[in-house]
């Protein structure tokens, strides 16, 4: 069942429109990647879907519900969690700060919580009294995670989550929302590593200028020729 989807998706940030009639959506306990060149569109789409741009035409829907109108506030207390590619942790705090202050609209549970989140990430638990700022890339990406898990989100979307970590700690993180999603979780993911998220996506969407051009699992994605050709080299 597909628990968010922003349809026909039309608008931009003022400007000209680069969305155009762009369809994006994550079903229960699955992974969905965004991927597309440079300029395409990807985290146009994603924010739009968080509310974080007016659209022109089209509407976004969670749980069958329209939630076009709401606010980013609003959408999060719905149950939607977003990890942004910079700026997404506290780095004078320590990791397990971090963590609280992702709790911060709880009202109880938060302990349990944290320790799920150090069962997921268990490189958190060994860094949990550690300044954040101090960890490596790959760690503050995890932290980031962790934090926007502390919400009890049903639709965890991260843009770009591999930007500028070693190949290694890519594989580590992928392996680490692999496991997101086995809590039934939904995560919507843009990447610009394509191959490297097409292996891990259920579903995958190519934009190309703010449009659709291929849709599919990663697995069919990975196998059309023209996918290849023109977005993993060849």
């Amino acid at each position: 069942m597909t628990i968010l989807v922003g349809e026909n998706m039309t608008g931009g940030y003022g400007g000209a429109d680069i969305l155009h009639s762009c369809t994006v959506g994550v079903d229960r306990g699955e992974i969905a990647v965004i991927v597309g060149p440079n300029g395409a569109g990807k985290s146009t789409a994603m924010k739009a879907m968080l509310g974080m741009l007016q659209l022109r035409e089209g509407r976004v829907v969670y749980n069958d519900k329209d939630i076009t109108q709401l606010t980013p506030q609003d959408r999060v207390a719905e149950g939607i969690a977003f990890v942004p590619q910079t700026n997404n942790i506290f780095t004078t705090m320590t990791v397990e700060e971090n963590l609280q202050m992702g709790g911060y609209l709880r009202d109880s549970g938060i302990d349990q919580t944290i320790q799920q989140i150090y069962e997921l990430f268990p490189i958190l638990a060994e860094k949990r009294r550690q300044a954040a700022g101090e960890l490596s890339g790959g760690q503050r990406q995890q932290v980031a995670v962790g934090r926007a898990m502390m919400t009890e989100p049903a639709v965890l979307m991260l843009d770009e989550p591999t930007a500028g970590v070693s190949p290694i700690v890519m594989d580590e993180l992928f392996d680490r929302i692999i496991e997101v999603k086995r809590t039934g979780v939904a995560v919507l993911m843009v990447e610009q590593n394509a191959r490297q998220a097409l292996n891990i996506a259920d579903k995958a969407y190519v934009l190309v200028t703010g449009e659709n051009r291929h849709t599919g699992t990663g697995s069919e994605l990975l196998a059309d020729a023209e996918v290849r050709k023109s977005f993993l080299g060849g």
